[in-house]
């Protein structure tokens, strides 16, 4: 019985494990926008705290908070939208070169999450070579040397 409870929880944790190992790299929504910079980041962060703010008024309004509770929270949104006001501010000063080069970096970055390298096709048995190698991996036929060097 003890064996195989043990036997159970080992092939769960061995499961729980691997799975992410085997899940497709790079899915969408790993990927940023392009557009996506500090201060985009700063002012979204800045409506998160509004909104927060604002469902803290209805629900102290609606009785669900108590007053002490209502004023802390609130306190405590109140200064970290100062916070994040001041980052913005700081962020603004920011130069329009800044902005070019944090644009450009952001594509590249893109670009080179979406590029995958080419495989590298045996013209015997149309296998796809991971890498670039002399040999197929699947019939052990030499390669063209085109398919081997991009």
């Amino acid at each position: 019985m003890e064996l195989g409870i043990a036997i159970l929880l080992v092939i769960g944790l061995a499961v729980f494990t691997i799975t992410p190992l085997l899940a497709p790299e790079g899915s969408a929504e790993d990927a940023l926008p392009i557009d996506v910079t500090p201060l985009t980041d700063l002012k979204r962060r800045r409506m998160v705290v509004y909104e927060n703010l604002k469902d803290l008024e209805f629900e102290y309004e609606a009785g669900k908070v108590a007053k002490d509770d209502y004023q802390s929270l609130r306190e405590n949104h109140l200064a970290e939208a100062a916070q994040l006001m001041l980052a913005s501010q700081e962020q603004e000063e920011i130069t329009e070169n800044d902005l070019l080069i944090e644009k450009q970096v952001a594509e590249r970055r893109a670009q080179r999450k979406s590029k995958r390298p080419d495989p590298f096709v045996c013209p015997e048995c149309e296998f796809e070579n991971p890498l670039s190698v002399k040999y197929c991996g699947n019939c052990g036929k030499e390669l063209p040397q085109r398919s081997r060097k991009k």
